[in-house]
């Protein structure tokens, strides 16, 4: 059995996961129980994918609702014998929330893919072929439909999913991915994609990425109608308890989508691993080409705030990301990397991931 192989034993315990392990001497056979290498079930993922996506769009709705009644009270004077009895900038904001969001279903996808530059493969291309066959493997793997490829030529090595649902799903990498890793390690980039696919963590992601610059642009609306020459004439005439809040609102709207946005990436960015594990049965992979991109250490320059929780590994290359604690959860898209090639090696058994982890430096 080479180093690093891996299959499947029945025992008194259930399933389990053998793997091969490189000792001083020989090579060592390790039995892993198989729940090890997923933390949790495809159907208690799909209920917890179900229930935040819900979350999300309820919390989006909320804030552009409350938005719309800060420019209707602050702005149009509404509820004030100046202004109107009708909510008019909360029912537009209601409107432009139902737009986005049909717009984020229905050609999210194709609109994400537009902006980062994604182009079909050239199959004639050697590096293209092996990507699709990479692609048709774990799709198998997943029980998921075969997704649309696509390629970003860009030396920055990353990869994404976007997509409605499983059937129009789309995996787009870049070149500088392909020539940066081999072929175990790519597979383990795209079973960790296949995983956002089959948890229908795409259309969240999708939704998260549309709404999240819907709600700039009403924020940015709200700011520059505040200081227009008819609020000023009038501002005298407001509620202070009122107004203070809601200007809060507007400035700190922006802010607080983007930190919600952010919290949902992290977890699922975790749960998309242990996904690819569960695929490939090969955590080795996937770590190592963790570290190939965190080592590579280049930027994405296509992608923007709105769009980086998508990739696979932060696009914009801030600091935050590599690092724990409160602040940085908050700060950032995506869970620290050195943590999550911790991880894929324990999962691995392989004793000493940690130390391997924290011996590089970012």
């Amino acid at each position: 059995m080479r180093p690093g192989a891996f299959s499947l034993q029945a025992s008194p315990l259930g399933l389990q996961c053998v793997v091969a392990l490189s000792g001083p001497s020989n090579i060592q056979a390790r039995s892993i129980p198989l729940d090890v290498l997923t933390t949790q079930n495809f159907a208690d993922r799909q209920r917890r994918n179900g229930w935040i996506s819900a979350v999300i769009i309820f919390c989006f709705i909320v804030f552009f609702i409350l938005v719309g009644l800060s420019v209707d009270y602050v702005y149009l004077d509404a509820f004030t014998r100046y202004g109107p009895q009708i909510p008019i900038a909360t029912l537009s904001t209601l409107a432009f929330a139902t737009f986005m969001a049909l717009t984020a279903y229905n050609y999210g996808g194709n609109l994400i893919l537009s902006s980062m530059g994604a182009e079909k493969l050239d199959i004639q291309l050697p590096e293209h072929r092996e990507f699709h066959n990479v692609v048709t493997e774990m799709a198998l793997a997943s029980g998921c439909p075969m997704p649309r490829v696509y390629v970003v030529f860009d030396p920055a090595p990353n990869a994404f999913a976007t997509g409605q649902d499983e059937k129009s799903s789309s995996i787009c990498v870049t070149t500088g991915l392909l020539a940066l890793l081999n072929r175990e390690e790519t597979q383990g980039v795209i079973a960790h994609e296949m995983a956002h696919i089959r948890n229908n963590d795409t259309l969240v992601m999708m939704l998260v990425s549309i709404l999240l610059g819907g709600v700039a642009l009403l924020a940015d609306w709200a700011q520059r109608s505040f200081f227009s020459s008819r609020h000023t004439r009038r501002g005298a005439n407001k509620n202070l308890i009122i107004v203070v809040p809601a200007l809060l609102l507007i400035i700190l709207s922006p802010l607080i989508s983007r930190l919600m946005a952010m919290a949902v990436s992290r977890q699922r960015e975790y749960l998309a691993d242990a996904g690819a594990v569960e695929f490939t049965r090969n955590p080795l992979g996937l770590a190592h080409a963790l570290e190939k991109i965190r080592d590579a250490a280049m930027p994405f320059h296509k992608a923007s705030r709105g769009t980086a929780h998508l990739f696979i590994a932060n696009p914009l290359r801030r600091r935050v990301d590599d690092r724990e604690g409160i602040v940085a959860d908050l700060l950032s898209t995506h869970p620290p990397i050195n943590r999550r090639i911790m991880l894929l090696y324990q999962m691995a058994g392989l004793p000493g991931g940690s130390e391997r982890v924290q011996g590089s430096k970012v």
